[in-house]
């Protein structure tokens, strides 16, 4: 990871670089209309021309097929189809490498402009009005407007393998006779299909579950906790046992969130596990210096309710 992109994964400083590129469509008149789209730089390894495709026999019709990258071979997804988009005519060549949650995918794009480096404040989560449940942020430029998209969600439809697993019901079976029930986690996640994973994994176990679809949500939610034992009539630690968040999210990410919860004396029994697809070797160092109790990748969501119960039982 070059040295910018490091900085951005461990200062908390609320910000990151977006990669825009278009998955342009035709509408009913025949016309072409850009449509512009951001991912995260700490996920993209390289930015490539379409090599030579093989095809998959039998797979999904986004699975444009396999391409090879030196010595590994990558599955090739066409996102204009995940997103269905009507590109009837309109050649894509450009192939966006991601590396995320341990995995190596290929994006297939029409075109990739440029980096932008903004603020997670800057970053609206999606308006009703965007009823796409791949949209997790807006981003407003001036003449036009920038959709981040859910690749965690996009990528564990189409390799739900690979991508994300829950617990067995073996696991889940072993540890069903440990009292949870007087616990509460706070979970803070983007995504609303990993948040329901996660909640859903949580609240089988047994847990209480707060929910927050951003860190500003999330940190509203841990002062109007410590407002309510402000006077005495309940500890913080009957309210409140455990931190569990995403970084990136609209509004305010999870480094920052861990920052400001560990500013504050009165939080720091609380134990904060970063639970993100960024969470390689050398960033989980990173965040652990920014008080991160402990850091999760998402294909570990089988061990998250096992490492809830190290930290709050």
């Amino acid at each position: 990871m070059e040295p910018k992109k490091k900085i951005l994964l461990e200062s908390g400083t609320n910000e990151l670089e977006i990669v825009e590129f278009r998955i342009d469509e035709c509408d009913g008149k025949g016309n072409i209309v850009p449509c512009y789209f951001g991912v995260n730089v700490a996920k993209v390894r390289e930015i490539i021309r379409l090599p030579n495709l093989r095809k998959v026999i039998n797979s999904h019709p986004a699975v444009s097929g396999m391409i090879k990258l030196r010595d590994q071979v990558i599955t090739l997804i066409d996102l204009s189809q995940s997103l269905n988009k009507n590109t009837d005519g309109i050649a894509a060549d450009r192939v966006i490498v991601l590396e995320f949650n341990r995995i190596v995918v290929g994006i297939l794009v029409h075109s990739v402009s440029r980096i932008y480096r903004i603020s997670w404040e800057n970053v609206e989560p999606p308006v009703k009005a965007i009823h796409d449940a791949n949209i997790t942020g807006v981003v407003k430029m001036e003449d036009r407007i920038i959709l981040i998209l859910d690749f965690e969600k996009i990528i564990a439809e189409l390799c739900s393998a690979e991508a994300l697993s829950t617990p067995s019901d073996e696991l889940m079976a072993a540890h069903s006779t440990l009292n949870r029930s007087e616990k509460t986690i706070l979970v803070a996640d983007d995504s609303k299909f990993i948040r329901n994973t996660i909640c859903g994994s949580l609240r089988l176990a047994g847990y209480n579950v707060l929910e927050a679809e951003n860190g500003e949500e999330a940190w509203d939610q841990v002062n109007a906790i410590r407002e309510r034992c402000a006077d005495g009539s309940a500890a913080l630690s009957d309210l409140l046992n455990l931190i569990i968040t995403d970084i990136e999210m609209p509004r305010m990410d999870g480094l920052h969130l861990t920052s400001l919860i560990r500013k504050e004396g009165a939080l720091d029994q609380i134990p904060v596990v970063i639970f993100s697809s960024l969470a390689s070797d050398d960033n989980k160092s990173k965040w652990k210096s920014l008080g991160a109790s402990d850091i999760l990748t998402k294909p570990d969501l089988p061990n998250l309710v096992q490492k809830a119960d190290s930290l709050v039982l």
